[in-house]
């Protein structure tokens, strides 16, 4: 079967496509017929450690499509039913993945739309609810909103009836964006939003920010913080990996600082991250409350161009393989 590989080059990636053979799963695994995947900067970056690939390795770390196979003592699902999963190697036209890991896709979900949700929804649950500890009508601040994880944090704030404010340095995303339901929109870029969205507290700040940055935006976030206010740092698409930490606030003003990142976590702590996005937002999903938005959909022969894309920063939400 085809897949693309990644590795790192000339302090980017760049990806191969290779032959492998079909894999089995094991105990607890289900094969996946590939539909649709998803294209998430972590796995396309070289700039930390973490996501560097000097030997080539599988791309890819979300995707929707159909069970072909079950592992032993795997009863959550049958053969032909269709899922949407996380897991190493999405830009396949199979893949294993952790049962644990996999959900039922919502019947009014193309596979495209499908395969939009994993990553971005999970890391955003994470970002805003798990770590983030957003509270029914607090204020939630988003910065980088434009990205796939961005949006999704706007939408999970929605509909937990936060105001949010997304921070954008495109004014034609930030407009495309409050049509979807943001309430309040920046057009700024580093950490130049913190005025104006106190302004739009009236002072009081926000309960959880959302830095999807990088460096340049982390000294405005922790600015907007309120009393208690929750600091999640998810991104760095400005490739700035250093900031500033405001000591005299972090103690005084009782702040938290938390980096999301899905690499150091087990399967068992991904699985739960994973139940608790279907209990709190696939309901959403489901019900049409949350659509998930869609930029660009290439062919799988196209991966090469998709990923040049998402690196121009023009995108609004995601960019799909279509296998």
């Amino acid at each position: 079967m085809k897949s693309w590989w990644i590795r790192s080059q000339d302090g980017g990636t760049v990806l191969e496509v290779r032959d492998i053979p079909l894999p089995a799963p094991g105990p607890g695994q289900v094969l996946v017929k590939v539909h649709a995947a998803s294209l998430n900067r972590g796995d396309m970056m070289a700039a930390i450690a973490r996501h560097r690939a000097a030997e080539a390795r599988l791309a890819g770390v979300d995707a929707a499509g159909e069970v072909h196979a079950l592992g032993a003592g795997v009863s959550a699902f049958r053969q032909g039913e269709r899922v949407m999963l996380r897991t190493r190697g999405a830009f396949a036209e199979y893949i294993v993945a952790e049962a644990d890991l996999a959900t039922p896709v919502p019947a009014h979900l193309s596979w495209e739309q499908a395969a939009a949700i994993p990553v971005a929804f999970v890391t955003a649950w994470e970002s805003v609810v798990q770590l983030g500890k957003l509270g029914r009508g607090q204020w939630l601040l988003v910065a980088g909103v434009s990205s796939g994880v961005g949006v999704a944090c706007m939408q999970i704030g929605r509909i937990m009836d936060a105001r949010v404010i997304g921070v954008s340095g495109s004014a034609e995303k930030l407009a495309r964006l409050r049509e979807l339901g943001l309430e309040f929109g920046i057009r700024a870029r580093a950490s130049d939003f913190a005025e104006r969205a106190l302004a739009l507290t009236e002072g009081r700040g926000v309960d959880v920010a959302v830095n999807l940055v990088g460096g340049t935006a982390f000294a405005g976030c922790q600015r907007v913080l309120t009393d208690f206010g929750r600091l999640s740092v998810v991104g760095y698409v400005d490739t700035v990996m250093k900031a500033e930490v405001d000591l005299e606030a972090l103690h005084g003003r009782r702040h938290e600082i938390v980096g999301v990142s899905n690499s150091p976590l087990t399967a068992a702590q991904r699985a739960v991250a994973t139940r608790g996005f279907v209990r709190d937002v696939l309901p959403a999903i489901a019900d049409g409350r949350i659509t998930p938005v869609i930029d660009r959909v290439f062919g799988f022969d196209e991966a090469p161009a998709a990923k040049a894309y998402a690196e121009t920063n023009a995108l609004l939400g995601k960019v799909i393989l279509r296998v």
